[in-house]
C-alpha cells in the first residue's frame, strides 16, 4: 500500500503517541504485533486522511481504536462518529474497544477482530 503524503507535523505526532501508548493500547499491540494474530500485519498510531488511527490492519482496511473513558461523553462519541464516517469514505473499517476491553478481554477482543476480518472458524 502506497504512503499516502503526510504533513510533517502529523508524522511527528504519529511517532509521540508511538512511544506514549496508554497500558490498553500496549495490551492489544502485544497481541497483534509481528503477525501475531494469524498472520496479519498491523500497524501503530497510522496518519489516515488528517487522522492518526490507534491501530491499522491496511490488508484489510480495518482500523482499531482503544478509547479511553473520555470516549463515553457526548461530545466525543459525536466527534468518534464523525472522524469513523470520514475515514469509512476513505475506505477503513473502523472498529472500536474499550480499555477495559483490551485490558481484561483481549482474547475476545481478538476474536472479534477475526469475525470482522472474516478469518477463522468460530462457532
Amino acid at each position: 500500500m502506497p504512503h499516502e503524503n503526510v504533513p510533517p507535523s502529523h508524522r511527528h505526532h504519529a511517532r509521540r503517541m508511538r512511544r506514549k501508548m496508554t497500558a490498553a493500547e500496549v495490551k492489544f499491540w502485544n497481541a497483534v504485533r509481528a503477525h501475531r494474530l494469524m498472520g496479519l500485519g498491523f500497524r501503530r498510531q497510522m496518519p489516515i486522511g488528517g487522522f492518526i488511527a490507534d491501530f491499522t490492519c491496511p490488508e484489510h482496511r480495518v482500523i482499531v481504536e482503544i478509547d479511553g473513558p473520555s470516549h463515553s461523553h457526548d461530545r466525543e462519541i459525536t466527534r468518534d462518529r464523525l472522524r469513523d464516517d470520514a475515514l469509512r469514505t476513505l475506505g477503513w473499517r473502523v472498529i472500536r474497544f474499550t480499555n477495559d476491553e483490551a485490558l481484561n478481554h483481549i482474547d475476545d477482543v481478538c476474536a472479534h477482530l477475526l469475525r470482522v476480518i472474516g478469518i477463522g472458524r468460530f462457532d
